[in-house]
């Protein structure tokens, strides 16, 4: 079985505190993949960045002093048409960083031969989960598809794209 894994696409990620040109563009190719995974009886799962009013005086957010995605704000849901589209079925993860071991948790206890990722931003959220999910599932195939996910930095995401092969994550 197949888990689609939508990484962070929040409003403070698309166009809020840390929003950037290009991110809102990844919504329909994410809304697409979406759909034909559950079309193939696939499970969905959504990751929220997720952190605190005081997020400004945590480790993250002395090195990032951009105070984003506090719960329960705009800038926490998901974007657009995506936040729209979660049904009960989908599994939703709140993480207070940039990987999630409760997600490392849910791949090893599913059956899933393939875990596609998709979403923000690449070379931070989406690396990060990727290596987890490789980590979790050493023998399923990881995919990240280079057109469903982006960065505020086209050269980190080119990069990014390129770390993640040499630890065999199929980028496609």
């Amino acid at each position: 079985m197949k888990a689609l894994i939508v990484i962070d696409y929040q409003n403070d990620f698309v166009n809020g505190a840390l929003g950037f040109a290009g991110a809102e563009l990844l919504e329909p190719i994410i809304l697409e993949k979406i759909s034909e995974c559950r079309n193939n009886g696939g499970q969905v799962i959504f990751t929220l960045d997720t952190h605190g009013e005081d997020y400004l005086s945590t480790a993250e957010g002395r090195k990032l002093p951009v105070k984003h995605c506090v719960d329960g704000t705009v800038g926490h849901a998901l974007y657009g048409k995506i936040a729209e589209c979660v049904t009960p079925s989908d599994i939703v993860i709140k993480k207070p960083s940039f990987g999630s071991l409760e997600l490392a948790e849910i791949l090893k206890r599913g059956n899933y031969d393939e875990v596609e990722l998709c979403g923000l931003v690449t070379d931070i959220c989406v690396v990060s989960n990727a290596v987890i999910a490789k980590a979790a599932l050493p023998e399923s195939r990881i995919v990240v598809d280079s057109k469903a996910c982006a960065s505020f930095d086209s050269e980190k995401h080119k990069a990014t794209l390129e770390v993640m092969k040499s630890v065999q994550v199929d980028v496609i």
